[in-house]
Order: C-alpha cells, then sequence, then structure tokens
C-alpha cells in the first residue's frame, strides 16, 4: 500500500498529527510520502520521512501575531489566489503520478484533492472545522458575508467530496470545535468523528511523580508548561511577550517553555525558575508532569491537554476565529481559562494560574472529562479508515 499526505504545511500541527498515523501505516509495511510546504517541509523531514515541497499558500502577518486579512487579500488578489491554487494542484499531479498512491490523506488543504479526483485516486480529508470561518468583526463582515456566502461553500462541497472525512475531535459531549462543525445530515455518512491524535498516551509513560524526578523538577513547586505553536510569524510575538512575563513570575512556580523550532537546539536554557527549548523531543513527558498548561487556543494543544487531564489557559491567536471558538468552548466545558492577547500581562496571567491551582472544580472536571475520553485511539481509528478506503478504491 502506498499513501500520500498532503498537510498543510503553516506550523506543525497539520503535519503532526500525520506523523503518528503515517509511522503506524509503515509499520504494517505501507510506503509512505508527504508533500507540503514550508514549516511542514522542515517537520516532516526531521522524521525522516520521504517528503516532497510543493507551492505554499501565503498569509500576511501583522508584528502582534494577527493575521491581516485585508493585506492578504490585497497582496494576493483572486487572479494570483486561482493561480497559487493551480500551481499547487498541478504540483500535486505530478507528484502523484510519480508516487503513483494508493490513497491521498489531506490534512485541511484543497489542492491534493483535486488532484486526486483529477487521477481518480481515493481520497481522504483530516479537518478540524468544517467551515472556514472569517472573523466578524466589523471591518471584516462584508468580507465575512461574502465568503460564507460563496467562496467557501465551494471549499465546504470539496471537503465532503471526498470518501471519508476524518475529523479528530471528541464525541458530544465534548466536541472541541462544536461552533464549526456545522455538517449537513447529507454528508454525514462520510464523515467520522475519531478522537484526538494522541501520539504518545499518558498510560504509555511513568507516573508524574517518577517523570519529575527524571527531569529535574521539583515535586514541591506547580509547573507551568508553556508549548508554543503555531506559524513562526504568529509565535514569534506571543513568545516574546510570555518570556518576558515569565520572567517576572514569582519564584514558587516552574516553567518551562517549547518554542518548536524544528531541527535546532533540543539543550534547555535556564534562567531563574524559567526553562526555555527551541524544540523538545519529549513533550509529552512535560506534558504529563505539568500542572497545568499555557498555550494558544490550537486544537491539538487542547485536545493533548484534555487527554493528560490538565487545566489550560488558552491565549487565542487574535483574528483567528478557529481558535476564539476553541478557546471559549474549553472555557464552557470548566476546564480553561481564557485571556485575549490585548490583556496579557503579569497580572492577568498570574490571576488565572493562581484560579486554576487553587480552584479545585478545574482539576475534577477536567478528571472527569479525561476518565471518559481516556479510550478514545484516533491514530489506529485514522489507520482503520485509510485501509478501507484503499481496499475499496482497489
Amino acid at each position: 500500500m502506498r499513501v500520500q499526505f498532503s498537510p498543510c504545511g503553516i506550523g506543525l500541527g497539520h503535519v503532526g498529527r500525520c506523523l503518528p498515523i503515517a509511522r503506524k501505516l509503515e509499520e504494517r509495511g505501507a510506503k509512505v510520502l508527504f508533500s507540503t510546504y514550508r514549516d511542514g517541509t522542515q517537520y516532516a523531514q526531521q522524521e525522516r520521512f520521504q517528503v516532497v515541497e510543493v507551492p505554499p499558500i501565503e498569509f500576511v502577518v501583522k508584528p502582534d501575531g494577527t493575521v491581516d486579512f485585508k493585506q492578504s487579500l490585497v497582496s494576493i488578489g483572486p487572479f494570483l489566489s486561482s493561480f497559487t491554487l493551480l500551481k499547487q494542484v498541478e504540483a500535486e499531479i505530478d507528484v502523484m503520478k510519480a508516487f503513483k498512491p494508493d490513497v491521498v490523506v489531506s490534512d485541511s488543504r484543497a489542492s491534493p484533492l483535486i488532484a486526486a479526483k483529477l487521477l481518480g485516486i481515493p481520497d481522504i480529508c483530516i479537518l478540524n472545522q468544517f467551515q472556514i470561518i472569517v472573523p466578524r468583526r466589523t471591518r471584516f463582515l462584508r468580507l465575512a458575508r461574502l465568503a460564507d456566502a460563496g467562496t467557501l461553500a465551494i471549499i465546504g462541497k470539496l471537503w465532503t467530496s471526498v470518501k471519508r472525512v476524518l475529523i479528530p475531535d471528541y464525541p458530544q459531549p465534548y466536541t472541541l470545535s462544536a461552533g464549526n462543525l456545522r455538517i449537513p445530515n447529507g454528508y454525514q455518512k462520510r464523515v467520522r468523528l475519531i478522537g484526538p491524535i494522541i501520539p504518545v498516551r499518558p498510560n504509555e509513560l511513568p507516573s508524574q511523580k517518577q517523570i519529575r524526578k527524571k527531569l529535574g523538577l521539583s515535586e514541591n513547586k506547580p509547573v507551568i508548561f508553556a508549548p508554543i505553536s503555531g506559524p513562526v510569524k504568529e509565535r514569534a510575538y506571543f513568545t516574546g511577550v510570555l518570556r518576558q512575563i515569565f520572567r517576572e513570575f514569582p519564584d514558587d512556580y516552574q516553567i518551562v517553555m517549547s518554542l518548536g523550532y524544528p531541527n535546532a537546539s533540543t539543550e534547555p536554557i535556564r534562567k531563574g525558575n524559567v526553562t526555555v527549548y527551541e524544540w523538545m523531543p519529549n513533550r509529552f513527558e512535560y506534558l504529563k508532569a505539568c500542572d497545568l498548561v499555557v498555550a494558544r487556543a490550537g486544537h491539538g494543544t487542547l485536545a493533548q491537554s484534555i487527554c493528560y487531564g490538565k487545566p489550560i489557559i488558552l491565549v487565542p491567536t487574535p483574528s483567528h476565529t478557529e481558535q476564539l471558538n476553541n478557546a471559549g468552548r474549553a472555557v464552557e466545558l470548566g476546564i480553561a481559562e481564557m485571556i485575549e492577547q490585548d490583556n496579557l500581562n503579569k497580572q492577568t496571567l498570574l490571576r488565572a494560574v493562581q484560579k486554576l491551582l487553587r480552584d479545585k472544580r478545574f482539576k475534577d472536571r477536567m478528571r472527569q472529562i479525561q476518565e471518559e475520553v481516556i479510550g478514545l485511539d484516533g491514530i489506529e481509528t485514522a489507520v482503520q479508515n485509510i485501509m478501507e478506503v484503499t481496499e475499496w478504491g482497489n
């Protein structure tokens, strides 16, 4: 069996959740190839997979990490946007003709699905959100209405024309992307809610006490873990703000940050009670060792925190509607506090940390949800669906 993974290359999350599925397929004798771009290329190469780099999709990002929709539209424009899509489709067709996959697995990308359809190759789409939603801020309202009415309806149609749509989310009532998963009944038969992709599960690791001892962390002070994710430009501002805030935190806390730069040094930089890793190969050990998480509101980070039973403080990327919805949903579930980036400072973050550590309801609620969802295995379910589609296609 030959499987082509074509994940979105913006940030590490999309490639990151395809990697354990790809490894599991390789263990069962499959030949795997990745086609992606930018951050995703470097990450997949670091994990020693065969990778073909394809044309990227572009966004203009402001210094504070906000996606600049106006400038993105001005700089790209409808003609150039269509041209870029055609270039991507053409590149994917070339890759597929050379690799001859039995199935193409796209993660949040349209061009591989179009290419697979043109070549008659069975296809699967991994997706967080069924709809791409433009922020509803006043200055974006017209753009939002136009997008929802036209272009994004076409994208939605493309998502649901595939053999299977795999959504790595928890089932109701704990679905994280509930606000974005408005899937019409006619498409439900193609959709599988498979549970999150967790490469290392908590029961596969030693106890929290043993891990803390191994990592040199005190048992007597709370551990705050801040895994920074997202595209490089978006996370640069957030990283700078968090590092400055954490330097001013009381010595009562042990703080560990992971900056998420593949191929960077894995040696920690320690200053006072703050430890910073440019790249952390054992992040799940720190996730199990910590008492709470501080992060963006990405789907993967949030799902992993739930699986490990860790309350979380979320700082959504401004104007990133999926993250805003994720954060709101986590707060609604009673497992998180949300701080808007404009309000992020030492006082607001320290207050949120103290609230999550002192209020027993957060830990109890997280433990309850963890116990109900711990049995879900998104990796194995994804592998089974890929194999079924391949057999069906053949």
